[in-house]
């Protein structure tokens, strides 16, 4: 078994625009997949402790698809977020305001079934799009 995993990016806009990109249901679709073949066509985030977070995540052709669904344990806004997905793994990010930006970090407890080197790529893919939305949409 392997430890938890640390993905992280940079974007150039302050934690309250960060943390806006990353937890609203409208931008969350924008982002949420790890390859131009998959597509996130919904989300519902309730944002508070207790709150649940769902992200439709499907092949564009349709052919294969899953929800990503969780329980918030931790809102703290612009600063940290813990998601307790539903089958018991948590994933933590953290907003650290830097001179030029928000360094954007999730910390995630790997599933056992699939290698955590592909865990990592394919989170890391997904923190990625969400980066270059937050830049593209940075005014």
């Amino acid at each position: 078994m392997t430890g938890p995993i640390t993905i992280e990016t940079h974007v150039p806009v302050p934690p309250a625009t960060a943390w806006q990109a990353f937890t609203s249901p409208d931008a969350i679709t924008q982002w949420n997949f790890a390859s131009p073949q998959w597509c996130c066509p919904s989300a519902q985030v309730d944002l508070r402790v207790g709150g649940t977070h769902n992200a439709r995540m499907q092949a564009r052709d349709g052919s294969a698809g899953f929800d990503f669904a969780g329980t918030y344990d931790e809102v703290d806004p612009e600063r940290a977020l813990t998601l307790r997905l539903d089958d018991g793994r948590r994933a933590r990010t953290t907003f650290e305001r830097q001179a030029d930006g928000t360094r954007v970090r999730t910390v995630f407890d790997p599933d056992l079934a699939h290698p955590a080197a592909m865990q990592r790529d394919g989170w890391q893919a997904i923190l990625d799009n969400y980066a270059a939305y937050v830049r593209g949409n940075a005014a």
